[in-house]
């Protein structure tokens, strides 16, 4: 065993084992909350360029499987953990956790102290930290990086169904919000977030969907008037970064949380019902209430644990978004309903029919 240890740039060390790649690695450190689901969690393209800790002490126990991949890659710098199970049992599990992390060469720590960990980052707020071998000075680190960069796909790809055609803007989507899409038998084309109105016009969708992805969302400002002209043209739905882009298309603000909301045990309000359901959620950023022009937008839901905003639906346009993940994978699948909404827009507008609907 390699001792290693995470040091956060606020001056503090966390003592460790090193696996995975046993490589330095330097990320935002930010935690999750969820019980299960490391598998998800650790292969969501929102995740690029960040540490992943843990909540849950032991990782690894049932594996890791062919069908539980939220993206082909790992994007995370690295993961820590209270304890890592190097020997799985489970009759899908092909390899275990740090076997995969050392695979894909991605950092990893175990035998942290997670609780003291996450204590801190609470206290702090969201900070870099860097695995490595032993206590070193804290490297210099570049301002905001475009992660949406690295993580959205370069190529258009092509699913069919013989529902509506859905567009999906690639800003690190998870593989389950296009399985939502294609259990709706939706026809469904991925393309990459640098795709121009023009080329996304031409593809002739019944409604676009702004997908989820990593890092903050100010930096895809040059975007924001593409944004604005989809919303504007077609039926929409943003998740999570998604949504942060359609409200600030729409001249809303953003601003990052102390830790960010991370796990899937989060209680959303709808504020036309007043029902609260459990929600899987893993962002920085929130959309700045007092920015939102309520003439524009009716704000629908709201975090319990906060009062942040969770959703929007706007008023002319039939666009509308929420914070969290309705897909879920890992977490709690209540709010899968928001696909059915977005498809009721899509036939409302253009009168191409989901059996999900019906």
């Amino acid at each position: 065993m390699d001792n290693g240890c995470l040091v956060l740039e606020t001056g503090e060390v966390f003592p460790g084992i090193l696996i995975g790649s046993k490589e330095d690695a330097i990320g935002e450190v930010v935690f999750n909350t969820s019980m299960t689901g490391y598998q998800e969690i650790m292969s969501d393209p929102s995740y690029a360029g960040q540490i992943i800790v843990f909540c849950y002490p032991l990782i690894g126990n049932y594996g890791i499987n062919p069908q539980d991949y939220e993206a082909e890659n790992i994007y995370a710098k690295g993961v820590v953990m209270g304890e890592a199970c190097h020997l799985p049992n489970h009759y899908s599990s092909e390899v275990a956790a740090p076997e995969l992390l050392k695979k894909l060469s991605i950092s990893g720590l175990s035998n942290v102290d997670t609780r003291e960990l996450v204590k801190t980052i609470r206290k702090h707020g969201s900070v870099k930290g860097y695995i490595t071998d032993s206590v070193k000075e804290f490297p210099y680190v570049e301002g905001t990086e475009n992660f949406v960069e690295l993580v959205s796909t370069t190529k258009v790809k092509s699913y069919p169904g013989a529902g509506p055609h859905i567009v999906l803007l690639d800003y690190g989507y998870k593989k389950s919000i296009l399985e939502a899409l294609l259990y709706s038998d939706c026809q469904v084309t991925v393309v990459p977030y640098t795709t121009s109105l023009e080329k996304l016009q031409a593809l002739h969708p019944d409604g676009v969907l702004l997908s989820n992805g990593p890092g903050n969302p100010e930096v895809l400002k040059d975007h924001f008037p593409k944004i604005k002209n989809i919303a504007e043209e077609f039926p929409t739905l943003g998740i999570c970064l998604g949504h942060q882009l359609l409200a600030l298309a729409f001249g809303a603000t953003t601003e990052k949380l102390l830790f960010g909301h991370r796990g899937g045990n989060h209680p959303v309000k709808d504020l036309a019902t007043g029902k609260v359901y459990i929600t899987s959620q893993n962002h920085s950023y929130n959309v700045k209430e007092d920015s939102v022009n309520q003439e524009i937008f009716s704000i629908t839901y709201k975090n319990i644990n906060d009062g942040t905003v969770e959703g929007l639906q706007h008023k002319s346009f039939p666009a509308l978004s929420v914070q969290f993940h309705p897909e879920a994978h890992p977490g709690p699948q209540d709010t899968n309903y928001i696909f059915t909404k977005f498809l009721k827009l899509i036939h409302d507008k253009t009168g191409v029919m989901s059996y999900a609907i019906q």
